[in-house]
């Protein structure tokens, strides 16, 4: 199949400090510039966990849906802010570009984003997808249909949101991929597994709380998300990753208190205390089942002092981190790597 050309990533994006070419040394910019060319030879990969990236430049579904458009610039953001973070593992990383939404046309990005995807998601035990609004998520589920590896599997997703984003509208946006893909499994004789949590009650109607109890979605409350009900919350981590193969995790960054993550499309009046999703993000990562991750809604024009972007970096970090050490589902023909592998 011939792919559609996505823009290759800026090298100076990923820039920071350098403090030696030793392992120990080792961050995030080091490992993308060190690595991409040795990739396009397939030598440095060979006995590592494999890690990928992906852009989505988008806010025509965050357009569409009435919010603050930003999110198109958002991809390059976050690999700004991850660039300086240290790496404790030894992965090997691709940076497979940015897929931009041009003309209006979400859908055709979306399925160019499919295109890209199924591959990375066959050639690496990660990936994370850059987003863009929350339009992205339905793209990577039409990348992960794409996916060999994932074609038998059972794959379940996890939300951290502040909405439901099971939305009827008339045109696919930012507040429908849950919808679209609740239809999408129902058509193909799937079960449609989803799991939100963080979800603020005066953002959402009664509508889609009908349409969540219609589609048997669980879900707790920003209220119910507190740390003092970490317990609960991790069961129903649990509850989803103990019946599917495979995880789709996506994180709307719009979950989180407005102090924390000013810089999304609709800031949070209450929100989850990044404690709580830095630790669920974390327990998610270490079920062995994380293949894919969405980051989604930074709108980097609102940011201040790049703190949502920042946050977003470390969330990245904590996931490739403990997913990659835990052993995320194997690839076709290689055994997951244990913690060991990874000194």
């Amino acid at each position: 199949m011939s792919l559609t050309p996505i823009t290759p990533v800026d090298e100076t994006v990923w820039a920071g400090r350098t403090d030696g070419s030793a392992p120990e040394h080792r961050r995030w910019h080091q490992v993308a510039n060190g690595q991409r060319s040795a990739q396009d030879n397939d030598s440095s990969g060979v006995g590592k966990q494999r890690f990928a990236i992906i852009g989505f430049a988008s806010d025509e579904g965050v357009r569409r849906n009435r919010g603050r458009p930003g999110a198109a610039a958002a991809p390059d953001a976050l690999r700004k802010a991850l660039a300086p973070m240290a790496v404790h593992a030894d992965f090997a990383m691709t940076d497979a570009g940015n897929v931009t939404v041009e003309d209006q046309d979400l859908e055709a990005g979306q399925e160019n984003l499919a295109d890209h995807l199924g591959p990375l998601l066959d050639q690496h035990q990660l990936t994370v997808v850059l987003g863009g609004g929350h339009e992205t998520a339905w793209g990577s589920y039409l990348g992960r249909n794409r996916s060999v590896r994932l074609a038998e599997q059972r794959v379940g997703v996890l939300n951290l949101d502040a909405h439901f984003d099971l939305r009827e509208a008339e045109k696919a946006s930012s507040g429908t991929p849950f919808l679209q893909m609740a239809r999408a499994d129902q058509a193909a004789g799937r079960e449609f597994r989803y799991t939100v949590l963080g979800i603020s009650e005066p953002s959402n109607t009664r509508a889609l709380f009908q349409t969540a109890a219609a589609l048997d979605v669980e879900y707790l409350t920003d209220e119910e998300c507190s740390r003092q009900n970490l317990p609960r919350i991790l069961q129903a981590v649990d509850r989803l990753v103990q019946g599917v193969d495979a995880v789709h995790l996506s994180v709307d960054l719009d979950v989180l208190p407005a102090a924390t993550a000013p810089g999304v499309s609709a800031p949070a009046g209450y929100g989850v205390q990044l404690e709580v999703i830095h630790e669920i993000c974390r327990h998610v990562a270490r079920s062995s089942k994380l293949v894919l991750v969405d980051i989604v809604e930074l709108s980097p024009r609102f940011d201040i002092d790049q703190r949502t972007a920042r946050t977003a970096a470390r969330l990245i970090t904590t996931l490739a981190h403990e997913a990659l050490a835990s052993g995320a589902v194997a690839l076709d023909g290689h055994d997951s790597i244990s913690s060991g592998d990874l000194a």
